[in-house]
C-alpha cells in the first residue's frame, strides 16, 4: 500500500472508518482539531495493521495523536518541501 485516501463525509454513529481493500478512510466531517488527528491516526493503523485488534490500535493511535499534539502538529502548514524517507513528498 503506498498511499492511503481520506474521504471525508456525514457519517453516524462513528468519526471515521477504514476500508481495507480499498486503502480509503473515511472521516467525519463533524470533528476536527486533536479528534480529527487522533482518527486519522487510528483508522490509518487499522490499514497499515489490520491484524491487530482494536484496543492496541486505540492506544497507540491516542499515544501518537499525544505526541504529535504536544509537538503543535495542526492543520494550518501546508508545506511539503522536505521529501519523505522513501523519497516521495
Amino acid at each position: 500500500m503506498k498511499n492511503i485516501k481520506v474521504v471525508y463525509k456525514k457519517l453516524k454513529k462513528v468519526h471515521g472508518y477504514a476500508i481495507i481493500g480499498k486503502s480509503t478512510i473515511e472521516i467525519s466531517t463533524n470533528i476536527s482539531g486533536k479528534k480529527l488527528l487522533e482518527i486519522l491516526i487510528h483508522e490509518g493503523n487499522h490499514l497499515l495493521f489490520p491484524d491487530i485488534e482494536e484496543d492496541e490500535i486505540e492506544s497507540k493511535s491516542i499515544i501518537l495523536c499525544n505526541m504529535l499534539w504536544k509537538q503543535g502538529f495542526r492543520l494550518v502548514d501546508n508545506s511539503n518541501d522536505i521529501p519523505m524517507q522513501d523519497g516521495t513528498k
